[in-house]
């Protein structure tokens, strides 16, 4: 995790690099204007390559009925040590407008198809085209086809 993932107000307080996904489960995801977008409710985990593939978000309801779960590509949550809290930078219609899915009807999260539809809504490339580089940077040259 690299630091800018985390957003602390105190620049000289040690942050916590490694977290259990047990304590990250529950905490609430809010947007850079303070808006509350709902609470992680699972941490999914590509058991091949061992790294995160989905944080799914519960959005919406009364009393948690009627929620509507969304994944978000994991590297588009930002944690706020201060606040305890996620920050999904984008506004709340965004959100609303996600593919979105029921508590009764899971996607097939390993479907890559699907998987591209989250990561294009999000502005992201799939974990698993990147190899270990951010994100955002190219895996392969677009002309040449060689790796970066």
């Amino acid at each position: 995790m690299e630091r800018d993932k985390i957003h602390q107000s105190d620049p000289d307080r040690r942050y916590r690099r490694v977290l259990s996904a047990s304590t990250l489960a529950g905490d609430s995801v809010k947007n850079s204007a303070g808006d509350d977008l709902g609470k992680v409710d699972q941490i999914m985990i590509d058991i091949p390559t061992g790294r995160v593939a989905y944080a799914v978000l519960s959005f919406g309801g009364f009393l948690r009925m009627g929620n509507k779960l969304f994944a978000v590509p994991w590297d588009v949550l930002k944690v706020d040590e201060d606040q305890k809290c996620f920050i999904l930078d984008v506004e709340k219609s965004k959100l609303e407008s996600a593919p979105g899915f029921d508590k009764d009807n899971w996607p097939d999260m390993a479907d890559q198809s699907w998987g591209r539809e989250i990561y294009s809504y999000y502005g992201r490339r799939p974990y698993w085209e990147t190899a270990g580089i951010d994100t955002e940077e190219p895996l392969r040259s677009r002309t040449s086809g060689t790796r970066l």
